[in-house]
């Protein structure tokens, strides 16, 4: 199993409005948060309660554009979303966004674990083609700069 985290305290925003942002999101305002990075996202089908959305996503994570479906398999209002990758069928790849409020705002948890169960195991080190250190470092320096950059856009500044 590979797994990706970052962890982050970002002031001046609720775990709710963050969760609340990413399950109504559309494309104009995933692209207002970060205009030239955040690219597309978007429910292309919703449940009640949102587990089952199937979510598109397209954005660049430093030089690497990363694009595609996922489908939520959990979605707790201001406490978690989880989301399963989905290239016809779900992958062996879940972004999971974990969230606790406090009095100056949010700690965020973002990980990306990627790999199989049982058997399949032996194919987890095909990912370490994608999970690359350099794609390591975009990754926590892309979640450290968007939550503030969503704080800012919550508050109406660019």
């Amino acid at each position: 199993m590979i797994s990706l985290n970052t962890t982050i305290h970002v002031s001046g925003i609720t775990a709710r409005a963050i969760t609340e942002f990413l399950v109504n999101c559309d494309d104009a305002q995933y692209q207002a948060w970060w205009p030239g990075v955040h690219l597309h996202f978007h429910s292309v089908r919703r449940f009640p309660g949102d587990v089952g959305n199937v979510v598109y996503m397209d954005e660049y994570v430093g030089r690497f554009r990363i694009k595609g479906r996922a489908v939520v398999t959990s979605a707790i209002p201001g406490r978690e979303i989880v989301c399963q990758a989905k290239y016809g069928l779900r992958l062996p790849v879940r972004i999971l966004l974990r969230l606790q409020d406090d009095p100056d705002g949010v700690t965020i948890s973002h990980m990306i674990e990627a790999g199989f169960r049982g058997i399949g195991r032996v194919l987890d080190p095909m990912f370490r083609l994608w999970f690359t250190p350099e794609f390591r470092e975009a990754m926590d320096a892309h979640v450290r700069t968007e939550f503030p950059r969503l704080r800012d856009l919550s508050r109406g500044r660019p």
